[in-house]
């Protein structure tokens, strides 16, 4: 026994791994103690209490104000005497479809009219054998989103075509072009 205790003092304290464990005894019976201690543990007081009621963060008695409360958009307007936006956006698709004999300046000549200075910019250097489709096979699908931007989808024999038209002063042009293949 003696021995025992004179090699528990002598190696494995002054030992890291003995002090580690020393250390562990140690908070291990605080812990403990403190649990016997303070007695049963109460579930509805300090932080673990739940709330009796679902936590809110909006008022209850206010309306709905998610996506499917919001107000249609209001249809396009045009100006006395000018196209309409499907008719905007089918000129502009005949012209943008071109055809094989269509020569790069006649096929920018013919979407200037119909489409906004950026876009006549963005366009400019296209060669429009490029053009991924050749017909139009359906009825465009129009989406108003204000007053005055709309987007049409025209089904194509290769794919869906996208245009966005703006009309700042009720004169609609095309103002994007996205190709969609399918």
């Amino acid at each position: 026994m003696r021995r025992g205790i004179e090699f528990l003092v002598t190696r494995v304290l002054r030992s890291r791994i003995g002090i580690a464990l020393a250390i562990a005894v140690l908070v291990f019976g605080v812990i403990g103690t403190a649990r016997l201690v303070s007695g049963p543990a109460d579930s509805t007081s300090g932080l673990s209490s739940r709330p009796r009621e679902p936590i809110t963060t909006v008022e209850p008695e206010t309306g709905d104000d998610g996506i499917i409360g919001t107000p249609l958009p209001q249809s396009p307007e045009t100006r006395p005497g000018e196209l309409t936006p499907e008719q905007t956006a089918d000129r502009f698709t005949s012209a943008w479809l071109g055809g094989p004999a269509t020569t790069t300046e006649k096929w920018q000549a013919n979407l200037r009219p119909l489409s906004t200075v950026s876009l006549t910019e963005k366009l400019t250097g296209v060669d429009p054998t490029e053009v991924p489709a050749v017909r139009v096979i359906g009825e465009p699908t129009v989406r108003p989103r204000t007053e005055a931007f709309v987007e049409v989808l025209i089904p194509l024999d290769a794919g869906r075509l996208r245009l966005e038209l703006v009309a700042p002063d009720g004169r609609w042009l095309v103002d994007a072009v996205d190709w969609e293949r399918e």
